[in-house]
């Protein structure tokens, strides 16, 4: 095992030391969730294990049963160890970046864009192996549960928060870094019917509020925000904010990390500069 390699599984087994200790105390707080509780969590090893099971127990149907489906994350966990890593990720995200959680046990559970994410990472790992159908079958399962509509072929870095997740809809040639939040009625789309590159790329640490759109192969820089219910059809410099219909910018630089302290304000100076 690499250095790396174990860096990671001490990180997971922090979080998944408290996703147990919460799993615990609800079950003596609830009995009645006891046999939920050890089912999803409690009776397993490590977070890759308890994953695979919320995966398969929240994402199986008749044709591709609960079974079928955790013994699929399992091997896709294990052939690629950084997704758990994401995972882990991705769980703190939720509980510094959204003041609802009230800990790791609430968004393992229960909050669709978590669920929705994971899954997506399990379909983008079957689509870069070449096994395009299986993917598109997580992909539109994922879409019928949670109403989140993500292209499998698409990347997204870890530490990604996914806000509700109601609505967000993510096209092909999309490509997201870390540390990203998406509130809920984000699009990540395209312009016309061509083909090729035709998706926005999102930069580190951005912010999408709520109902935001971003249209066509542009970028959005580092750091940067979009404001709730906005149309971006131009590139969004770092560290800027873009509000309006369509968007211009209204203030640079927007602050430290907007996708991490979740803010939303906007300063009242605007810019003449319409993107």
């Amino acid at each position: 095992m690499t250095q790396h390699e174990r860096t990671v599984e001490r990180a997971t087994e922090v979080v998944f030391h408290r996703l147990r200790a919460e799993a615990e105390g609800a079950a003596r707080a609830e009995p009645m969730l006891t046999s939920m509780l050890n089912a999803v969590i409690l009776s397993h090893d490590d977070l890759a294990s308890a994953l695979a099971y919320q995966l398969g127990r929240k994402m199986g149907e008749p044709d591709l049963g609960s079974l079928c489906l955790r013994d699929l994350a399992m091997s896709v966990f294990a052939a690629d160890p950084a997704i758990i890593a994401a995972v882990e990720a991705d769980l703190q995200a939720v509980f510094e970046r959204d003041a609802a959680a009230r800990g790791y046990l609430q968004p393992f559970l229960f909050f669709k864009g978590f669920l929705a994410l994971q899954s997506h990472r399990v379909a983008y790992a079957l689509w870069r192996d070449g096994r395009e159908t299986l993917a598109f079958h997580i992909q539109s399962r994922a879409s019928e549960l949670c109403q989140v509509d993500i292209h499998p072929a698409v990347p997204i870095g870890k530490g990604a928060f996914f806000d509700h997740g109601t609505g967000i809809v993510i096209g092909e040639t999309a490509t997201l870094d870390e540390g990203v939040s998406l509130l809920q009625g984000v699009t990540l789309g395209g312009t016309g019917k061509q083909g090729g590159d035709r998706h926005p790329k999102i930069g580190k640490g951005v912010l999408l509020g709520a109902g935001a759109k971003v249209l066509g192969a542009i970028r959005v820089g580092d750091y940067a925000k979009v404001a709730s219910g906005s149309v971006v059809l131009k590139d969004v410099p770092p560290g800027c904010t873009a509000a309006g219909v369509p968007a211009r910018l209204v203030n640079c630089p927007a602050g430290p990390d907007p996708a991490a302290n979740m803010d939303q304000t906007l300063v009242d100076a605007a810019y003449d500069y319409v993107i």
